[in-house]
C-alpha cells in the first residue's frame, strides 16, 4: 500500500513537471513593430502614471488613473475616451481624443470637451508589445502655466489585447 500512496504524488510531480518545460520551450508570441501599431489596437482600458519631468520619477507618480480609448464616432483611424485621474486634492475627468501613427502615440484632453487643455505625445515601446505607451502630456497653448509638463507611461490593462 506505501507504494501505491506514493507514486500518485511522484506521477504528478513529473506531469507537472513535463507540463512546465514545454510551456517554457514554446515559442514567444510575436509581437508587431511599433510602427505597425493601429488605431484599433489602442480601444480598451489603460492604466495611467504620471510623474513631472523635473525631479519626479514613476515610481513616486504625481497622478494615476485611467483611460477608456473606444472607436471615434467622427474620424475613421482615431480614438474617443474618457480619462480620469487623481490630483493633488481632487480628481480629474476629461474627454480624449487622437490617434497613434507610425509608432507615435497624439492625444488631445479637454476637461469641458470643447478647450483643449493638455496634448499628449510619446511612443509605442518596441518592448511593450503594443500594450505600452510612453510620452510628455504638456498644457495645450494658452493654457495658464499653472500645471507642469509631465511624463507618463499608459499600460494596457489585463484583459484588454
Amino acid at each position: 500500500m506505501k507504494t501505491r500512496r506514493f507514486l500518485w504524488p511522484a506521477t504528478a510531480a513529473l506531469a507537472l513537471a513535463i507540463s512546465l518545460s514545454a510551456r517554457a520551450q514554446a515559442p514567444a508570441a510575436h509581437c508587431a513593430a511599433p510602427v505597425d501599431m493601429a488605431p484599433a489596437q489602442l480601444y480598451g482600458l489603460w492604466q495611467l502614471v504620471l510623474w513631472p519631468q523635473d525631479g519626479g520619477n514613476e515610481a513616486a507618480p504625481a497622478s494615476t488613473g485611467a483611460l477608456l480609448f473606444e472607436r471615434h464616432p467622427e474620424y475613421p483611424g482615431s480614438v474617443r475616451g474618457n480619462l480620469k485621474r487623481s490630483t493633488p486634492g481632487n480628481d480629474r475627468q476629461a474627454l480624449v481624443s487622437g490617434d497613434v501613427t507610425s509608432g507615435e502615440f497624439n492625444l488631445d484632453e479637454s476637461a469641458d470637451g470643447v478647450t483643449m487643455d493638455a496634448v499628449w505625445e510619446g511612443n509605442v515601446t518596441a518592448s511593450g508589445c503594443g500594450q505600452e505607451l510612453r510620452g510628455i502630456r504638456r498644457p495645450a497653448e494658452g493654457r495658464p502655466a499653472g500645471e507642469p509638463t509631465m511624463n507618463f507611461v499608459l499600460k494596457k490593462a489585463p484583459g484588454w489585447r
